[in-house]
């Protein structure tokens, strides 16, 4: 009975944890990808150039990177009941995450995107192509593998992230970790919780650099 308990337990946390991950990995990219091109878009050596938005954009981007997970998962408090109608489980952590998460991705955008050659570009820019199909047919296809290899480092951090919220009652591996292994002093369930972890961490990191080595031109 204690074995089928634990098991239960350790099943439904994995279940949180990877929809509190893929959840707000999915929605953080649907806002950190427009946003990372932006950024990129109106750099200076961007396709239009304007210091003013690109100044705005990046002390928005800057401010929320700068804060504490925690910190912001409790600041944000408010903003979660109207999101999600509760500040409690896996679904209250999706918003704190998603706003932690948005503007890592879309500094990684920016970055993968300034590694395209720039000759690629020139080129596209020869032959009539209009922004749109630089930054779709050219900037995001060029930059994919780094952009994939970019997605294995935000997902884990996300992973991290969404363990950190057990601290406040998020639900998942960290939840359980804290509630039935730090505060019972249990030393198997920190242990295993650990392990889960990590085997996710794994997984995640071998999935996307294997889909990251199959995308790049170069090898």
């Amino acid at each position: 009975m204690y074995l089928a308990i634990d098991l239960s337990l350790y099943i439904t946390a994995i279940k949180e944890t990877f929809f509190m991950t893929f959840v707000s990995s999915f929605i953080s990219y649907v806002i950190g990808i427009p946003l990372g091109v932006l950024l990129y878009m109106t750099d200076k050596d961007g396709l239009t150039p304007n210091t003013p938005i690109y100044n705005a954009l990046s002390l928005i981007v800057n401010i929320f990177r700068s804060i504490p997970f925690l910190i912001l998962l409790i600041l944000i408090l408010p903003v979660t009941r109207v999101l999600v109608g509760t500040t409690i489980g896996a679904r209250a952590v999706i918003p704190p995450l998603v706003f932690s998460a948005s503007p890592y991705i879309a500094r990684m955008v920016e970055s993968s995107l300034k590694e395209v050659d720039l000759g690629v570009i020139e080129a596209a820019k020869s032959m009539g192509a209009t922004n749109f199909q630089i930054i779709t047919k050219v900037l995001l296809s060029e930059s994919k593998p780094s952009l994939l290899i970019g997605a294995a480092i935000t997902i884990t951090t996300i992973l991290g992230y969404s363990a950190m919220a057990g601290a406040v009652g998020g639900g998942g591996l960290g939840d359980v970790a804290i509630r039935y292994g730090y505060y019972r002093y249990n030393q198997e369930i920190m242990i295993i919780t650990v392990v889960l972890l990590v085997i996710i961490v794994q997984l995640i990191q071998e999935v996307f650099m294997g889909m990251a080595r199959k995308s790049d031109k170069r090898l």
